[in-house]
Order: structure tokens, then sequence, then C-alpha cells
């Protein structure tokens, strides 16, 4: 199962010394996880072990690409409200994952219009935010609809999770997003946890 630890920042570097598939630094300026909040160097090299991925909300094409070169990112998380267009655009250069709020099959449905423009659909909890909420959604609404491409599950995950998660056969689940239930304020993570965590996972 592929792993995503998002909102890095005050720990970056002993996050990705874990060596999670996916590390996920914001660019979102209304995040208390707003990556560039921090001036350390750090958190613009390039990694080999590890994806980078720049989490955006409704920023334009050129603040991407110029994120996407100033801190050696591999993907793009798309965390708004973009077009399946501006999805396809970014992705003729690199890997695009499109998140979604849900609190309905509706929600999944409408994801399901992007598949074909991206890599990965990613699945959180509907807020007025976007993401990085602590709270789940009804997890057993992915049983009910048919998601052609392959997703990640994110949304308050904690440790007492990962069990049930695993055990969740559903089509196309690859891999988890772990967020607020494994820090210690907001962007500081907590390492422990998060060995826990991997281990669980990676078991």
């Amino acid at each position: 199962m592929l792993i995503k630890i998002c909102g890095l920042r005050d720990n970056y570097a002993d996050v990705v010394a874990l060596k999670p598939d996916f590390a996920g630094l914001i660019f979102y300026q209304k995040s208390p996880r707003f990556v560039e909040l921090s001036q350390e160097p750090v958190l613009k090299q390039k990694l080999t072990d590890v994806k980078k991925v720049g989490v955006f909300v409704n920023a334009d094409k050129d603040y991407i690409l110029d994120k996407v070169s100033e801190y050696n990112l591999d993907l793009v998380q798309l965390h708004g409200n973009e077009s399946p267009e501006l999805c396809a655009e970014i992705r003729k250069s690199l890997l695009v994952i499109k998140a979604f709020g849900i609190s309905s099959e509706s929600d999944l449905q409408s994801a399901e219009k992007y598949a074909q423009y991206v890599d990965y659909l990613l699945f959180d909890t509907k807020t007025k935010g976007y993401g990085g909420s602590g709270v789940k959604f009804d997890w057993h609404m992915l049983q009910n609809v048919n998601i052609s491409q392959k997703f990640l599950l994110s949304g308050g995950i904690s440790l007492d999770d990962l069990e049930y998660i695993k055990a969740l056969k559903i089509n196309n689940l690859v891999g988890v997003d772990l967020n607020s239930c494994f820090e210690d304020t907001p962007g500081l993570k907590n390492i422990e946890k998060l060995k826990q965590a991997l281990n669980i996972l990676r078991k």
C-alpha cells in the first residue's frame, strides 16, 4: 500500500528519512502547514527515494509550475476546484493527483469524471476548508461506487484505522494519506507515530 505523508515542514528531513512513498508539501497560504512559512533550504532539495508532492488549491498554472521547479516536485496534487483541462495540461509534464472532498456518493461520482485526466484520485472529507481537518467520511460509500482510477484514502486517518483500511476490499484503493493525526502541531510530525504507521502498513 502506498504511503503519502502530507503537510510536511518543520521536521521535514526526519520524515523523509522514513522513506514514505510520497512526501506532501502544501502550497496553500491559508493552510497552517503552508510550506513557505519555512525558509529551510532542505525543503527544496531533490529527493531520490521519496516522491515529492506539491499540494495546491485553485492556484494558476504558472504558480504551480514555478513551485515545481523551485522545490523539485515530482507530482502535483490539486485540492481545489480545478478543471479537468488544467489537470490534463499539467499532466503533460508530471504526475497529477486530484483530490475531492467527500460527503456523499454523488461526490464520488463527480470525481469519476476526472479519472482519465489524472494519475491518482484522492478522497478526503468534505469540509469548509481544503483538507487537514482530522475528520473521517463514511468509507463504506467507496464500496457502492465504481472508481476506475487508482486512489488514495485521506481524512482523519489514525493509527487505530490502519489495520481496518488494509482489510478493505475496494477496487483501486492503492494507498493512504496521513496528516493531522500524526503531528504534534501543524507542520510538525510525530516521528514515533509515523514509524508505527509504516510498520503496520508495510508488514
